[in-house]
Parts: structure tokens; sequence; C-alpha cells
């Protein structure tokens, strides 16, 4: 029998991977939101709860894995491992590592930018869960432009357009619990309660009260740093905007998110 052939009967021989070796974290949560949509504050209120693990963003997407040598490849590929699930290994034993050294038992990553990798989030975590956190997308632009007056109004309009078209692709493709950013700010007991029944997990009061905990440095590009998220407060919302001050090119998508404009 040639050599290539006894190989492939060989492959074919092999028992196919089980889906426990695939994840060491099977059902992480992701929260896919816009910048600027009040992630960091769902983030500490979540890391609250004495069961549920929110660290701060850790931009998994922008980690990946070079095959860096030709025989790299090949070696990887007689494993069943492409650079994909290879990236997937790496992005969950990040979550895993983080999730044992809390002690808790679910993991949520909050980070912006996953809502323009969600079929890929899809893919690696068929198990995942998803909470989807709007906010008047007027509201986002106000707050980045409040935060750097120097930004260009038109530019961040089309970077929050962006980001709310990919919040809203993911809704429509996946399963999961919207949130409103409005909402969480004027009914933070009832929205947590509401979140805690999604995860399965009792609701706790300690939730409310994020000063008592340790959610890490508030510092830019992991999250939120200014002075209400590093209060410790349930800051409210501001005012929705008036209708004439919604931009042109977020009034549709205001409207398919329920809001006046």
């Amino acid at each position: 029998m040639a050599r290539g052939v006894r190989g492939r009967l060989r492959r074919l021989a092999e028992p196919p991977v089980p889906p426990s070796a695939h994840r060491l974290v099977r059902n992480p949560v992701f929260v896919i939101s816009s910048v600027r949509s009040g992630s960091t504050l769902l983030r500490v209120l979540l890391n609250s709860h004495p069961h549920i693990r929110a660290p701060h963003e850790m931009h998994l997407r922008t980690l990946s894995v070079d095959l860096t040598k030709p025989y790299t490849q090949k070696a990887m590929t007689q494993l069943d491992l492409d650079q994909r699930e290879l990236e997937y290994l790496l992005w969950d034993r990040i979550l895993h590592r983080e999730l044992v050294r809390s002690g808790k038992q679910i993991i949520v990553d909050k980070t912006p930018g996953n809502a323009s990798v969600w079929e890929r989030l899809h893919e690696g975590w068929p198990d995942a869960r998803y909470i989807f956190l709007l906010r008047h997308p007027a509201s986002m632009v106000s707050s980045l432009i409040n935060n750097r007056p120097d930004r260009e109004l038109e530019a961040t309009v089309r970077e929050v357009r962006g980001y709310v078209d990919a919040v809203q692709a993911a809704r429509n493709g996946l399963p999961g619990l919207t949130v409103r950013y409005e909402d969480l700010t004027e009914r933070p007991e009832a929205v947590t309660q509401d979140i805690c029944a999604y995860l399965d997990v009792p609701w706790t009061p300690k939730m409310l009260d994020y000063r008592k905990g340790d959610h890490g440095p508030f510092v830019p590009y992991i999250g939120d740093w200014s002075e209400n998220i590093k209060s410790g407060k349930i800051q409210k919302s501001r005012p929705i905007p008036d209708p004439e001050d919604v931009p042109a090119a977020l009034q549709d998508i205001s409207r398919a998110w329920g809001y006046p404009c």
C-alpha cells in the first residue's frame, strides 16, 4: 500500500476532536456595544456580583497567531488546527486564566470592538451568551466629543455609525438580552435583575454599590476613565437628545432602536 494512502486511512481512522477539547470556557458572555455606550458601568456592576468576573476590555480580537514557517502550518494542519482555531485557543486560554484567577463562575468581556467580530465570536463559542447594550447614538457622539473636544463632528458621527451598525447586525444574527444604558442608569435594580435572570444567577444588591469592589484601574484604551465612573456611583444619563439635534446619519438607526428622532 502506498505511503500516501496509508496516511489518509490513518487520519480517517482517528476519532474526531470532541467538543470538550475545543474550549476551556464553553459559554462566556460578550457585551456587544458601541464606544461611549456605558459599557464600563455595566461591567463594574456585573463584576460586583460574587459569581461574575468582568475585567477591563481585553481586546481579544487584536491578539493573533503567526505561523512563521511553512512547516509550522504543515504541523498544525496535521493536528486539525488552522490559524483561526489557534487564535480561538489563545483567546479561550486568556478567558479561562482570568476566570480561574477570579474564583468565579462566569466571565464577561465587554470590549466595544467585539461588535465588529461578532461572527467570529459565534464561530468560536457557539454556546456564548450576549448582552446587547444600546444607547441613543447621538448621545454617544456627544460623549465622544465632550471627552475629546478636538474631535470633528462628521468623523465622530461616522465612527459611531460604524459601531451601531455592527451592534445591530449582531442583534439580528444572535440571540441575547438587550439592555438600554438609559434604563440601566434610571432603574439599575430592575435592569440588573433582568441581567441576572438571563445569566441564571441570583440577583444581589451588592451589584449596585460598585465602590466596594476591585475593578482594576480606570485608564484609557481599556475602558471609561471619566470622573463619573471613578466616583463609584451610578450617574444618571444625559437627557435624550431632541429630535432636531440628532444628526441625519443617525436618525434611522435611532428610530430602529426605539428612540425619538
